[in-house]
């Protein structure tokens, strides 16, 4: 797999997939809990199609889900990055926000050290004028983390999935936004350190 865009926080690096990848890729997406508010659990094999997806999605728009590990280690702890809104979703098109970290990540605020560096190459580099990010309504630790990156909810914008079936326990829905102008008066933050490396 081709190299491509890397993000550096003080505690992580968001860098392109490798085969080594798959097996703790495929074990966070086999986790019941980490799973918890997505339909269902991911085989190995559907995980192995969602690297090719993520790494298709870099080669076509630049960016993408980022592999993520801690800082001189090797092994995946997930991913956080950026994946264009499906057509099917109403306010498409869009980018979302995204992560899904293993449950050892848990509890360290990596998710948001990692995010923060991601939002600031989608609006520093990408020049993208907004992001946003939706989980199902019960996705209380989603949600705290959206509303930690500076995300704003609107109620009116609350939805229920399209690729869920109605009446489905995740199928309401909650939108957040942030811009690029909110983003850039947030920047008395101690900025993440980021770096943009294609070599």
């Amino acid at each position: 797999m081709s190299a491509g865009p890397r993000l550096r926080t003080e505690r992580t690096l968001l860098r392109r997939w490798r085969a080594a990848d798959l097996d703790p890729f495929a074990a966070i997406n086999a986790d019941p809990l980490v799973m918890e508010h997505f339909p269902s659990v991911l085989s190995r094999a559907d995980s192995a199609a969602l690297i090719e997806r993520i790494e298709r999605c870099f080669q076509e728009n630049g960016y993408g889900l980022w592999a993520v590990e801690l800082a001189g280690e090797s092994e995946l702890i997930g991913f956080v990055g950026l994946a264009p809104v499906g057509v099917e979703m109403s306010f498409a098109p869009a980018v979302e926000l995204g992560w899904r970290l293993g449950r050892a990540a848990w509890g360290r605020g990596l998710a948001a050290e990692a995010a923060r560096a991601v939002m600031a190459f989608a609006f520093d580099e990408l020049a993208l004028p907004d992001l946003l990010a939706y989980t199902a309504v019960a996705n209380t630790r989603s949600r705290r983390l959206m509303e930690r990156l500076g995300m704003r909810r609107d109620p009116a914008e609350d939805f229920v999935h399209p690729g869920l079936p109605a009446g489905h326990r995740l199928a309401a829905h909650v939108l957040y936004r942030t811009d690029a102008a909110r983003w850039r008066i947030s920047s008395k933050r101690v900025r993440a350190l980021h770096q943009h490396d294609r070599s």
